[in-house]
């Protein structure tokens, strides 16, 4: 069992606690550390979660293997960093790091320890996400065209002012950092690698600040991505791929559903019957858990995470362009 600390204890660390707690073997979280420990001690009480002092005190603890941060997305780097030199592998909920540059630091850093790596981008885990990428990648597609995602949650309106997820600082470009970058990932393990982006924010109803975002992505592969996500909205998730062999899709605000209609062969007519689409059901699969005990397992058995460094070091160059397009209204290259 790998013994962890959960580093940040806000909604979502809880969110991550609770996707393991209970209901595995593979990783166990034994410590907390948070900013406001007063109002989790009954929290850590009921799960028997000891609450350190520090963060220092976390990875003075031999007795941990690894830490997940659920912190500020500006203390990834240094963090990561910290725990790195301290020999604990580590868990870091996206968006890895805000820029390139502070996304290599922190990679050097991990090499340099040789500990395990991974990041929360949570949803590749799901058996439909894991079925579509394969679909699109194995030509049952055929030459895939484009790829349209939306991802719209209506948390931004229960944010109180004084959390840190309403600075522009933390999560710029509107919905891109907290929610779009999932959307991304998907787009980069089907498509690969961002060679352009044109990203626009606004605020769309929410109390805080731009809470709407539309991207615009063209690969290196020829295709392209259009992504919608906010968090200002009713939830919702949905990504589909155009090829032409056929189109394929995952449904539901818990990506429940997939379906694939093969193109009809033959004569090419609004007449021609349409295939009943394949449907396949995964309810209620706990991607966020999945996410965790794999990496447990990875740690364990001495595998790299399934998202590899190169991916995650191109997902913050492509977040990074994004964020200059929407503040310069204009197309911007991804490079790295």
């Amino acid at each position: 069992m790998i013994r962890a600390a959960i580093v940040g204890l806000g909604a979502w660390g809880k969110t991550l606690v609770d996707s393991v707690h209970g209901k595995t073997d593979d990783l166990h979280f034994t410590t907390a550390c948070t900013r406001t420990p007063a109002n989790v001690e009954a929290y850590c009480g009921e799960r028997g979660i000891h609450l350190a002092t520090s963060y220092d005190a976390v990875l003075a603890d031999k007795t941990l293997d690894a830490v997940v941060l659920a912190t500020p997305n500006s203390l990834h780097e240094m963090q990561i960093t910290q725990a790195a030199a301290a020999g604990k592998h580590v868990y870091v909920e996206k968006p890895f790091t805000l820029t390139l540059a502070s996304a290599r630091t922190a990679v050097d850093a991990i090499t340099r320890a040789r500990v395990t790596l991974a990041v929360g981008l949570n949803r590749r885990f799901h058996p439909n996400m894991i079925e579509l990428a394969r679909r699109a990648r194995d030509g049952t597609l055929g030459t895939i065209g484009t790829i349209n995602a939306e991802l719209t949650a209506a948390t931004g309106f229960h944010r109180p002012g004084t959390s840190w997820r309403v600075n522009a600082t933390e999560e710029p470009a509107g919905a891109m950092v907290s929610i779009g970058v999932h959307l991304v990932d998907a787009m980069m393990h089907i498509a690969g690698r961002v060679r352009e982006v044109v990203c626009v924010a606004a605020n769309r109803g929410g109390p805080h600040g731009d809470d709407t975002t539309h991207l615009m992505l063209q690969f290196d592969s020829g295709v392209t991505g259009l992504i919608y996500c906010s968090v200002a909205a009713a939830r919702n998730h949905r990504i589909a791929v155009y090829g032409t062999k056929g189109f394929a899709e995952v449904l539901k605000p818990q990506m429940d559903t997939f379906r694939f209609i093969p193109v009809v062969e033959g004569h090419a007519s609004h007449l021609a019957r349409i295939p009943e689409p394949e449907v396949i059901e995964v309810p209620g699969f706990n991607y966020v858990g999945q996410s965790l005990k794999t990496f447990a397992h990875c740690i364990r058995d001495g595998l790299p995470y399934p998202i590899s460094t190169t991916d995650i070091l191109h997902g913050v160059a492509v977040l990074e362009a994004a964020i200059r397009s929407a503040a310069t209204k204009k197309p911007v290259q991804v490079t790295d």
